[in-house]
């Protein structure tokens, strides 16, 4: 009967996520050294220090797979042997965190893309409505034409990722990638719906989110397990 039971809840699991993957670009990427590193990062009895450096290194891992298809243009270079073509990316790439959570996946991506410009929005979270507010926006020139990664380690209920899009897309952002460590249906859900021409990448998408909004298992609130507040 457990066993029953089990394959009946992994079908489920795998159903969401299908019926997810359909609706948009939602990509899972899963690769053993980012389920590893979460799992350390799960764990509540985690330190600061190991969470932050575990979530550094799964950001790097998370910036190889988003910027697979960046585009590239042709240059002609010499080597120390002969003349050739060589390939440099052909936009910009601004990364824009949502604060304060959103800093802790920037210095991972930078390590691949050490040329990106940052942006900054600041969003908190009614604790009563769980509705997002924005309080802080700053961001380069340029957004019309470079491509865009708005990234947060937690995508709940979705609404501060909705809201951080519609800002960059008032700035005239077309280009528009999601990045978070850990998403649950419900906001993967209001993200598709808001926005159905931004792609979404996750390490991991979780059951559902608690009453409390909080996504489940998770791995608590992301904010203060990077800088050690409560």
């Amino acid at each position: 009967m457990i066993l029953i039971k089990l394959l009946k809840e992994i079908r489920v699991s795998n159903n969401i996520e299908n019926d997810l993957r359909r609706k948009s670009m939602l990509t899972i990427l899963d690769h053993p050294l980012i389920k590893h590193k979460l799992t350390l990062m799960r764990k509540k009895t985690a330190s600061t220090k190991d969470f932050r450096q575990n979530l550094d290194e799964i950001a790097e891992l998370m910036a190889y797979e988003v910027c697979r298809d960046l585009p590239l243009n042709e240059i002609p270079i010499e080597t120390p042997v002969a003349p050739t073509t060589g390939y440099e990316l052909s936009k910009e790439v601004i990364i824009v965190p949502i604060l304060r959570a959103g800093v802790g996946l920037l210095d991972g991506i930078r390590e691949l893309v050490p040329t990106a410009k940052v942006g900054f929005i600041g969003m908190y979270r009614d604790e009563e409505t769980l509705e997002p507010h924005e309080y802080f926006a700053k961001f380069p020139s340029g957004m019309e034409d470079a491509i865009v990664m708005i990234v947060d380690p937690m995508l709940a209920t979705g609404g501060s990722a909705v809201d951080a899009i519609e800002a960059v897309k008032k700035r005239g952002a077309k280009n528009i990638k999601l990045v978070n460590l850990v998403g649950a249906p419900e906001g993967v859900e209001a993200v598709q719906k808001a926005h159905p021409d931004v792609d979404i990448y996750l390490a991991a998408l979780d059951e559902k989110l608690n009453e409390n909004g909080y996504i489940v298992p998770g791995l608590g609130d992301a904010g203060d397990r990077i800088f050690g507040t409560k």
